[in-house]
């Protein structure tokens, strides 16, 4: 038998690793040389944090089979925590001014910070996930949803203002706006949770989306894994809440609103559910066109003989958006990606095989 090389063991995996690293020598050129002023910077922060919210909501929904609508109140949970720790001691009796002074005196570094963002998000997913997650289907996207609402409605009351400041802003936290720490932290998260999808407890939650009883009669612990499933995807989520604090460099509960996980599951369905690479695609796609591209549209434009032209003018943006999102459900109805996800190496190979090349080898093994 014809000894294997490291390449050939493990080529997909360096095309994919190779295309990251363009990726990122594409963000460090915006870095330098993109205009201080350009849309770039705040389009890529958005799409780096709202990518993250995505895979995590996906790894819920999409691989787990679970419907949850929770995720703005984990992601407010995680925005929260981030800017609270990491507000410096000087400034906290200014930001706390109508609540005396911030009940923690402490400032904690960016990484911790998020880390304990994430925690906090993933003790309260554990909690609620105990009796929530006997539910199904609609119920308990239900339940998810009023826990969002509680939270939201909870952080806002004056009896916690000493923590969550209460219904004022919380401001003059740490928030970075190099877009190459935005793209560091989704990064090395959704690669986490593409390691724990591709492991046995991946497949464990794959088979309880395909058939519960099928994977409690293989020996799957379902309370558990649902749990595991449910915590993971609520402590990415509140990694991406904080994210998204860093990229307002402003908190308050008003942001988080349902409408947020609505954004967030369209972004879902739209790049493919059970897709991590259609997740990412569909996240740029979207927020690119919303928050740029089709900014144009809110315009309100004139002819050269001073006539409006019509339609153009604010909120023609969204209903332009709307169409194209019908558009893209309408051809695509699995979402960009369906379940497949990107490979440079098969890519390589189909163009290969369409330009003339080698035959490519059956499954299982080249020849």
């Amino acid at each position: 038998m014809m000894e294997t090389t490291f390449w050939d063991r493990h080529k997909r995996l360096l095309c994919n690793l190779g295309l990251i690293l363009l990726l990122f020598i594409a963000l460090i050129c915006i870095e330098l040389f993109a205009p201080s002023t350009s849309m770039w910077f705040s389009v890529m922060r958005k799409v780096c944090t709202f990518a993250l919210a995505a895979v995590s909501m996906n790894l819920l929904n999409g691989f787990t089979g679970l419907f949850s609508l929770g995720q703005a109140g984990f992601m407010l949970l995680g925005a929260y925590t981030y800017a609270i720790l990491t507000i410096p001691v000087a400034a906290r009796s200014g930001v706390f001014r109508n609540y005396g002074d911030s009940l923690v005196q402490f400032q904690l570094p960016l990484v911790v910070a998020l880390i304990a963002a994430g925690i906090v998000a993933a003790f309260f997913a554990f909690l609620i996930g105990l009796p929530v997650l006997r539910l199904k289907s609609d119920y308990l996207a239900i339940a998810t949803l009023g826990f969002a609402e509680i939270v939201r409605g909870l952080v806002q009351l004056q009896y916690f203002g000493s923590v969550t400041n209460g219904p004022d802003p919380i401001n003059s936290f740490t928030a970075p706006k190099n877009i190459l720490i935005y793209a560091a932290i989704a990064g090395a998260c959704i690669a986490i949770i593409v390691l724990l999808i591709n492991s046995t407890y991946g497949r464990a939650f794959k088979a309880i989306r395909d058939d519960e009883i099928a994977a409690e009669a293989m020996g799957i612990n379902l309370a558990t894994h649902k749990q595991l499933s449910f915590v993971t995807s609520s402590f990415f989520c509140g990694i991406a809440g904080a994210m998204l604090a860093m990229c307002n460099t402003s908190v308050s509960s008003v942001s988080f609103t349902t409408s947020m996980t609505y954004q967030i599951l369209l972004v879902v369905v739209i790049g493919g559910i059970g897709s991590v690479s259609g997740s990412l695609i569909a996240a740029f796609i979207y927020y690119a066109s919303s928050e740029w591209w089709l900014k144009f549209l809110d315009l309100e434009t004139y002819t050269d003989a001073g006539a409006r032209i019509p339609l153009l003018g604010p909120g023609f943006r969204m209903v332009v958006f709307s169409v194209l999102i019908m558009i893209v459900v309408l051809f695509f109805r699995k979402g960009i990606m369906g379940s497949r996800e990107i490979s440079v190496y098969d890519g390589f190979m189909k163009l290969k095989r369409l330009l003339g090349g080698k035959k490519a080898a059956p499954k299982g093994g080249e020849q």
